[in-house]
């Protein structure tokens, strides 16, 4: 079988030493390519600046040498674009945004919670509520926007939408709808016209990813109660497998890793997976599987050296380091770290930011947990993922953005 990753934004490339333009990155597998990091950690990180921008957990991204943030402001789905040199906001775009939270993620607020998408000259944001629009990068302008309330009787999942959108060959990709009804979605990225539609499920809290298997792309994701994969072009379903975890919560992003698919959830422990095509019809094997560890709300990283590094939520909290081939756990951290950790790679270190605002650094290579330093790197709880940069790490807390430094 002949598999690699593919380009999320082929023909969308921004050229540029940053580039950060969606949810994990440009290849969505939480690798910085760009990141360059000190020569040695210091003790401390300083603020470069600091700005309000809003609640919810919408991770920042970079794209055409701006961040941008989506944010709730003053009860308004607000998008913000930011210089990172300063924190000035160069400009916003907002609009209404009414929310009724379910009680049971009443602690996480009325969101957004799904990260834009950064794509030649436009940002694509997926708000709580399941409005769905499309920014001029450079100034903020409105192009198009769904609000699919006339398609589907619920137009976001039970605790709001938090799958985060990608572009792929000049299509924008979206899971619409709620509970018990929906459908993945492509549009024509610059006009907003519907491409194709699956609506085999209704959407879960995870993000797709896209990667090749035997010369064929492949668009994986989950559901509400599968994994699955469709054609990015024509929305063709190709495999499906049942998978369900407590509440309907599945919410990590699958990870590709050498050809199989890394896929977990909460209390669901952790499997790798291989599509295969036979005599014209795709299935999947699974390859291990282990009970020890666990991923939900996070996803883990593929090392250059070759670990998956993730925080799995067993023992209240603990990052983890498995072996790609077999499953095998290689080492574990110390318990109780949190209750959800983001992960992102660069510059030969692993960064594992907690809901508690600690930022561990450790070694991608490391053959055991033994953090280079740990900072607190906010004042309030952080559930978004950082977005590094060559010249500092940008961090969103509750309400806030920073920019940490090391020189």
């Amino acid at each position: 079988m002949r598999y690699w990753l593919l380009i999320t934004l082929t023909a969308f490339q921004v050229a540029a030493a940053d580039n950060w333009p969606q949810w994990r990155g440009p290849n969505r597998d939480g690798a910085a390519p760009a990141f360059r990091g000190p020569a040695a950690w210091p003790e401390k990180l300083q603020t470069k600046w600091k700005i309000t921008v809003g609640e919810g957990h919408s991770s920042p991204i970079f794209g055409e040498g701006k961040i941008f943030q989506f944010a709730r402001l003053d009860g308004r789905e607000t998008l913000s674009a930011i210089d990172p040199a300063n924190g000035k906001v160069l400009w916003t775009q907002s609009y209404e945004a009414p929310y009724t939270m379910n009680i049971a993620a009443w602690g996480h607020g009325k969101g957004p919670k799904s990260t834009p998408v950064y794509a030649n000259g436009r940002v694509f944001a997926f708000g709580i509520s399941g409005v769905l629009s499309s920014f001029a990068a450079a100034d903020g302008k409105l192009v198009w926007r769904k609000d699919f309330a006339k398609t589907f009787k619920n137009t976001s999942p039970d605790f709001g939408v938090a799958m985060s959108p990608i572009v792929w060959e000049g299509l924008l990709i979206a899971h619409a709808g709620g509970d018990k009804g929906g459908a993945l979605t492509a549009f024509d990225a610059l006009t907003g016209e519907e491409k194709w539609r699956w609506n085999g499920d209704g959407p879960a809290y995870a993000s797709p990813v896209i990667g090749v298997f035997d010369q064929v792309p492949q668009l994986i994701t989950f559901s509400q109660k599968s994994v699955f994969a469709v054609h990015p072009k024509t929305g063709q379903l190709l495999w499906q497998m049942p998978y369900t975890t407590p509440y309907e919560e599945n919410n990590i992003t699958p990870l590709l890793v050498n050809g199989t698919v890394m896929l977990s959830g909460l209390d669901a422990g952790v499997k790798a997976v291989r599509p295969v095509l036979t005599n014209g019809t795709w299935t999947c094997e699974t390859l291990w599987e282990t009970k020890s560890a666990s991923f939900s709300m996070n996803t883990p990283v593929l090392t250059q050296s070759g670990h998956i590094i993730g925080f799995s939520h067993k023992n209240k909290g603990q990052v983890v380091s498995i072996d790609p081939k077999t499953g095998a756990i290689e080492w574990s951290g110390k318990p109780r770290q949190g209750d959800n950790a983001s992960i992102v790679m660069g510059a030969g270190a692993v960064l594992v930011l907690t809901n508690d605002a600690d930022l561990t650094v450790l070694r991608a290579d490391a053959l055991k947990y033994d953090p280079i330093r740990v900072y607190t790197v906010a004042d309030s709880a952080v559930w978004a993922h950082p977005l590094p940069l060559e010249s500092g790490i940008v961090v969103k807390d509750a309400k806030t953005l920073a920019m940490l430094v090391w020189n």
